[in-house]
């Protein structure tokens, strides 16, 4: 069974930065994309920023210049590098990995880091 493990959530003050990790228990080469999510209280949890294994990726308009998605294979985790926080990137932030297996589709996630941006 995969596990995704993030960590490095926390309060920060706007303009400050913070780095996520998301572990993975295996193989992170072995999924087709990797992605970080957030979701804040009473919202829908929205796309934040997807890496593929095409070296593609894709943000949220809302996020782009300000955040980084990588990868290290060797250590099989997935960073966020977020800069410039604002306090409207409150939320919980979640690790996504996606298998295609077979022509079936299957979603990991972690249980989430909060980040909480102050003003």
């Amino acid at each position: 069974q995969v596990q995704l493990v993030e960590s490095g959530g926390g309060l920060v003050q706007a303009g400050g930065s913070l780095r996520l990790s998301c572990a993975a228990s295996g193989r992170i080469a072995s999924f087709n994309d990797m992605g970080w999510y957030r979701q804040a209280p009473g919202k829908q949890r929205d796309l934040v920023a997807i890496i593929t294994w095409g070296g593609n990726t894709n943000y949220a308009d809302s996020v782009k210049g300000r955040f980084t998605i990588s990868t290290d294979n060797a250590k099989n985790t997935v960073y966020l590098q977020m800069n410039s926080l604002k306090p409207e990137d409150t939320a919980v932030y979640y690790c996504n990995g996606r298998r295609d297996v077979a022509g079936r589709w299957y979603d990991y996630w972690g249980q989430g880091t909060q980040v909480t941006v102050s003003s």
